[in-house]
């Protein structure tokens, strides 16, 4: 017995320490470093899991080598989920916390520090940060100076890496939380004179918008309520990223609408490889989902929203706008349509993407 709980202690020592290192483990990694059999680590690894000592990280996947984590050497973590979308020459960082302070707190931090941030935003938990590749200078420390900055983003083949410079609990955050985010893939740190410095790896992925009209119909059905559907549809397939689902206001005086005229856009991260899917499945739900034959459906690639895109937005918000219009002003954004004349308030949708909530849901307001 004395055997066994000795040869307990040592595996499970190993499986705290390649979590602490590097997030996670392999059952080769314990073989190699405790020179056993891979037999002999495979059976500790699943009688730790089944002591609940050790749990299942990311389940093997083809040639991927299945990955654990000891329990006890994860500290709970605030970040749930951090990830990048980028369109070549931007980079959007999310980042979902379990608390809407904790976001706060980085969100204002973050832009006080200034660095490569060209915008930060926070809505709910989810703080949204636009950044420009390259680095810049930022003076971390004690108040008066921010206790936390990000002071480069660049790419590393299929990766975005930011830099942060942080202390107190920021850098906790940073050593011992983020790596434990989902969307996470690598963590590198660096400790000088109180300060730390580590690059986050995320998975570089493609900013995609949909934009969802027309279907609903008097008898029932709400749009907004079917984008969220669709959302939930994309998410669950594990085939994107969920960032966020809008509602936006088009123009109210339009005799034929079925209610107040609004419209609804989602957000997702994609890899680029998969935005054929994403769109095909999209087509499928909504078309079977959907309670009036005229749904539309918009697709667009990208961060930003051309100027004319804009305005295109700010017209079918004051104007009778037909299919012709939004087909033209399609083309030359680059956005695919699909469907019925929806496709008229589906556009509109994307082309208000961005814009604060105060301003997608009142008409009146002017687009800037």
């Amino acid at each position: 017995m004395a055997s066994v709980l000795e040869h307990r202690r040592e595996y499970l020592h190993l499986m705290r320490q390649f979590t602490q290192d590097a997030g996670f483990f392999t059952v080769t990694d314990i073989q190699k470093a405790a020179g056993i059999p891979r037999s002999t680590a495979q059976d500790w690894v699943t009688r730790l899991v089944r002591e609940g000592c050790v749990l299942v990280k990311k389940e093997k996947s083809g040639r991927m080598a299945a990955r654990y984590a000891a329990i006890s050497a994860i500290p709970e973590s605030t970040c749930r989920r951090i990830f990048t979308t980028t369109d070549g020459e931007h980079v959007e960082i999310f980042h979902d916390c379990m608390s809407g302070a904790c976001a706060a707190f980085c969100g204002y931090h973050h832009a006080r520090a200034g660095g490569v941030l060209t915008d930060v935003k926070r809505d709910g938990t989810l703080l949204r940060e636009c950044a420009r590749i390259g680095d810049a200078t930022v003076s971390i420390g004690l108040p008066p100076l921010s206790a936390v900055g990000i002071c480069g983003v660049g790419y590393s083949g299929d990766h975005i890496v930011q830099r942060i410079r942080c202390i107190g609990g920021p850098a906790y955050s940073l050593t011992d939380m983020m790596s434990r985010a989902e969307g996470v893939t690598r963590v590198e740190l660096v400790q000088k004179d109180g300060i730390v410095e580590g690059n986050v790896w995320t998975q570089a992925y493609s900013h995609f918008t949909i934009g969802v009209d027309d279907t609903d119909s008097k008898d029932g059905g709400a749009t907004f309520a079917l984008a969220l559907a669709l959302l939930t549809r994309l998410t669950a397939g594990r085939v994107v990223l969920p960032v966020s689902h809008h509602v936006v206001m088009l123009n109210e005086t339009l005799q034929n609408k079925t209610a107040g005229n609004s419209a609804s856009y989602i957000e997702v991260a994609v890899l680029p490889n998969r935005i054929d899917r994403v769109m095909a499945i999209s087509r499928e739900f909504v078309e079977s989902e959907a309670l009036s034959p005229e749904w539309g459906l918009a697709f667009r690639k990208g961060m930003t929203i051309p100027a004319d895109l804009r305005e295109y937005g700010r017209l079918v918000r004051e104007e009778v706008v037909d299919r012709a219009a939004a087909e033209v002003a399609a083309r030359q954004s680059g956005t695919s349509l699909y469907g019925g004349n929806g496709v008229i308030g589906a556009l509109g949708a994307v082309a208000l993407a961005r814009l604060p909530h105060e301003v997608q849901m009142d008409p009146s307001r002017k687009i800037a």
